[in-house]
């Protein structure tokens, strides 16, 4: 009798060899596919525990893998270089496609959390996630990725420096406002430091979760 087991284990490809290349080229997917700013080869390679120049060569290998050059399909996400750092990217031919499905997933309010972070970037803009982060004394990269998806706020550079992403708010948010121009906003006081967010809920809060 045949052992169904044995032959099931035969049927499985070995893990790869840790420290391999193929072994810090998945490592290195399981980073990208979380993180929301490009990350140095530097980082990435404290991240998986790996040489710079092993790392490279991964990112190098995973870009001609992703771009269709090693004889699979071209995927529908590209790893792209910005600011000096790495970052997985949708393609640029499927933006609309990808906006469109968001839009429709997206719920109809946003989140108080949300609505003081859309706040904190519609009056500080352009803003990196970690100076939003200090303002509002918490963590923002989720409520970030919400108006995001919901196109309310969108990157505007990377820091040349650092690369940390810059954000500004949309057009989509003059829309939902009824306002023109960001010079609409309701004036906020310049004393008070830690106030910008909420004295501009009271105008976002009604505008937005129409």
């Amino acid at each position: 009798m045949t052992d169904d087991r044995a032959t099931d284990a035969a049927a499985v490809p070995p893990a790869p060899a840790a420290g391999s290349a193929t072994d810090v080229a998945r490592r290195l997917e399981a980073i990208l596919l979380v993180v929301d700013e490009p990350q140095s080869l530097v980082s990435l390679a404290a991240a998986v525990g790996a040489p710079v120049p092993a790392v490279r060569q991964a990112i190098e290998a995973l870009v001609d893998d992703y771009d269709g050059r090693t004889g699979g399909p071209v995927r529908g996400f590209e790893l792209r270089e910005v600011g000096g750092g790495w970052r997985l990217y949708v393609r640029e031919e499927h933006d609309d496609l990808v906006s469109e499905f968001v839009g429709g997933q997206a719920p109809a309010r946003l989140s108080q959390a949300a609505l003081e972070t859309l706040a904190v970037i519609a009056y500080k803009q352009p803003v990196t996630r970690s100076q939003v982060a200090s303002i509002r004394a918490v963590n923002v990269d989720s409520v970030v990725r919400t108006l995001l998806s919901r196109g309310l706020i969108t990157e505007l550079f990377a820091d040349a420096e650092t690369g940390a992403i810059n954000y500004g708010t949309t057009d989509a948010l003059l829309v939902h406002l009824g306002i023109n121009s960001l010079d609409e906003l309701p004036p906020i006081s310049p004393l008070l430091d830690g106030a910008d967010e909420v004295a501009a809920l009271d105008g976002l809060d009604e505008g937005v979760r129409r």
